[in-house]
């Protein structure tokens, strides 16, 4: 008598799924009790499929002991919403120009619709997830960001008024490690303000990096609209140190925005944070594949 090929074929894929496990179990015991930090934004946030399957991805890295932080941008999102209100952007070598008004109405986007969002994906995916701020307490201590750009008829640098965008100066991890240790999955917006309370709007990218640091994660992930750093053949390159990145940027294989991301990861891995990682948020499960496969899925950048 012939096997049931339905039976058959239920068993590989029930061989198959066990493998996977196998195949992470050894990972899961490396990363268990480690402390990862997530910055999610950009195009796959706005993506309801996709934001379900990130909140079920970093409800899953807490249910097998890895120490979750988030930290989330909503550039797009703070866009609409001047748009709807009819305020007008500009920016700077990619960071807005943050008048007061326009101040306001970020953190309102990133502190409200945003963070609770996202704490609401992450909860009903399992996890159990606390919305926080940079300003919650005094979580992240924040400064006046400066830049400073040539003048292309005299070629003079010129200081360029941002308004209320603000870097990070200080790191408190009281309050995500208060949270962490009972259990919950800190989500933090990119606001930060100084010692005279002065709120400013912080790049996520930049925030992720100094929590990272903060943290001495073992792990930056930044998700982004890209696979990973590419050469100039378009391949993915895998691993990489800061001096490997400071050779890609000075012969223009890096450029544009991925040059603020790669120094944020350089930063972070200089600072403290074991290693960052660049990949494509877009991709399903990508961060699983990274953590737990031995194929990866994206670029690595340690010191």
């Amino acid at each position: 008598m012939s096997a049931n090929p339905d039976a058959t074929g239920e068993t590989e894929v029930m061989l198959a799924k066990a493998g996977v496990l196998i195949e992470a179990l050894p990972y899961m015991r490396r990363y268990a009790g480690k402390t990862f930090v997530i910055k999610y934004g950009g195009h796959a946030m706005g993506d309801p499929e996709t934001a379900r399957d990130f909140a079920r991805d970093v409800a899953l890295l807490g249910a097998v002991g890895i120490n979750v932080v988030v930290v989330h941008g909503g550039g797009p999102q703070i866009g609409a919403m001047l748009k709807k209100l009819g305020v007008e952007s500009s920016f700077v070598d990619g960071l807005r120009v943050t008048d007061k008004q326009t101040a306001e109405i970020a953190e309102m986007v990133l502190c409200g619709a945003i963070n609770k969002e996202l704490v609401g994906g992450i909860n009903n995916a399992g996890g159990r997830g606390l919305g926080i701020s940079g300003k919650d307490g005094k979580l992240v201590t924040a400064r006046k960001l400066t830049r400073t750009r040539k003048d292309p008829d005299s070629a003079i640098e010129q200081v360029v008024d941002l308004g209320f965008v603000g870097e990070p100066v200080h790191v408190d991890t009281r309050i995500i490690e208060t949270a962490v240790s009972a259990g919950l999955i800190p989500v933090i917006a990119p606001i930060g303000a100084d010692e005279e309370g002065h709120t400013y709007n912080i790049n996520a990218d930049t925030m992720a990096g100094a929590v990272a640091a903060a943290l001495g994660a073992a792990r930056l992930f930044l998700l982004t609209d890209v696979p990973g750093v590419l050469n100039k053949n378009g391949d993915l390159l895998t691993d990489l140190t800061p001096a490997d990145i400071a050779g890609l940027a000075k012969d223009g294989t890096i450029s544009g925005g991925m040059i603020p991301k790669l120094e944020t990861c350089v930063h972070a891995v200089e600072a403290g944070c074991e290693a960052a990682v660049v990949l494509d948020g877009r991709v399903r499960h990508a961060m699983l594949l990274e953590i737990f496969t031995s194929r990866g899925a994206g670029t690595l950048i340690r010191a």
